[in-house]
């Protein structure tokens, strides 16, 4: 099978490191890829929102199966135009990825189909979100840009003052672009926060095991929101009850929904819990696969990954039934200095053929923000690598991972030291 990815990112390298071992595979692509990718894909250079160009691409290659790995493209549309074009695609159309193209759009339909969620109130206008700000919230509120905003749009305000700097930021100064023409303002929530993400055809669901993601800069989850500073899977404050209660509460009713509307959403639901003793709401719906949870549940995966794509891309789950290592798995993401913020790139990147020779069999490094500069590969993003590491033992997989990332280096390298730090 002849097989595209679209995408640059540590979700994308995953994704290709994963297809890369399956025996049905002919020959693998990925567009734009970066410089880790390349080990393992012939990476393309087309940007993954150029739609026509990669549809006429994957036409002219023949593509049996793309794999749309960001948010972007999806929400632009890609699928529809690949399946226009006869092409087989894993994801969403754009009536379907809408589900996390707008907060406000989701908000509403959680609402409307039942499924648990905070609080909210939708707002376009700065004078009445501040208005309602200073009326009904004097301690902590959850402040969310409407439309994409790279996993940044959405501020946890511990006060009053904090909270309309955050307003401010957002429809004002207009930090995350359009997204913020609309913000939900909602209650704040307490408990721990799981990404619990299921395989689609419309029909069937083929649930992930569990992960949970950092997404804070700071160690102890304090700073500002990132794209997430890592993850590790299983989380074990997701139990086999709550399990059962998210599929029956959570995804059925999103896929009736769907289906009631005429979307068939083929692809990946990926559902952001926050979790107290044994109540749980959504916090967010994705469309894709998470990064970096990715990062941590695909490396737990024992069976092949391109059927279980495949079909789904077909409508077709009901004989896919994957199975997964017992293993704890870690993900750590080394950022450049000044993430979430502004940063400088093309810094050299040393000790990844080291690592790379010393410990593969339970370490993986995934690239996200990389490059090839005169020979080398250096930092061309925020959240620059992925260091993976799984073990029978959650702490032995932690100890791991952290041998491992010491190992690289590069000017400017920051990472946090405490992911898993609730599980443990």
């Amino acid at each position: 099978m002849r097989v595209l990815i679209v995408g640059g990112g540590g979700r994308e390298h995953t994704l290709a490191w994963k297809l890369a071992q399956s025996p049905l595979l002919e020959k693998l692509y990925c567009a734009p890829g970066n410089a880790g990718i390349a080990s393992v894909a012939e990476c393309i250079d087309i940007p993954a929102d150029d739609l026509d160009s990669l549809k006429n691409w994957a036409l002219e290659k023949k593509i049996d199966l793309t794999v749309v790995g960001p948010e972007v493209p999806l929400v632009l549309g890609i699928a529809d135009i690949f399946r226009q074009s006869g092409l087989r695609v894993f994801g969403p159309d754009s009536k379907g990825a809408i589900l996390e193209g707008s907060k406000v759009w989701s908000k509403r339909k959680m609402k409307q189909w039942g499924i648990p969620t905070a609080g909210f109130t939708i707002f376009d206008d700065f004078d009445d979100a501040r208005n309602h700000l200073a009326r009904f919230y004097g301690g902590p509120v959850v402040i969310k840009a409407d439309g994409l905003a790279a996993g940044k749009g959405v501020v946890v305000a511990p006060g009053p003052e904090e909270a309309e700097q955050a307003l401010y930021d957002i429809m004002i100064e207009r930090a995350y672009g359009e997204a913020g023409s609309r913000v939900v303002i909602e209650n704040c929530l307490s408990g721990e926060e799981v990404s619990v993400l299921a395989v689609t055809d419309g029909k069937k669901l083929v649930v992930l095991p569990s992960s949970q993601d950092h997404k804070a800069i700071g160690e102890g989850d304090r700073g500002p929101n990132t794209g997430g500073m890592g993850a590790y899977s299983p989380a074990p404050v997701y139990t086999g009850a709550l399990a059962r209660r998210t599929e029956t509460e959570v995804f059925r009713p999103l896929l009736k929904g769907f289906a009631d509307m005429g979307v068939d959403f083929r692809g990946v639901i990926y559902a952001g819990l926050m979790v107290s003793a044994d109540q749980f709401n959504v916090l967010e719906f994705n469309v894709r696969f998470g990064d970096p949870e990715t990062q941590a549940i695909i490396p737990r995966m024992q069976s092949d990954l391109l059927p279980l794509l495949a079909a789904a891309a077909d409508g077709d789950l009901k004989n896919i039934e994957p199975r997964w290592k017992d293993d704890s798995a870690v993900c750590v993401v080394l950022a450049s200095g000044g993430y979430p913020g502004s940063y400088e790139k093309g810094r050299v990147i040393e000790g990844l053929d080291k690592l790379e020779a010393e410990e593969s069999d339970q370490v993986a490094v995934f690239h996200a923000g990389t490059a090839f500069k005169d020979g080398r590969t250096v930092t061309a993003g925020g959240r620059v690598l992925g260091v993976t590491a799984w073990d029978k033992d959650l702490q032995k997989a932690v100890d791991r991972v952290y041998r491992a990332a010491d190992q690289i280096k590069f000017e400017g390298c920051y990472y946090r030291r405490d992911i898993a730090h609730r599980a443990l």
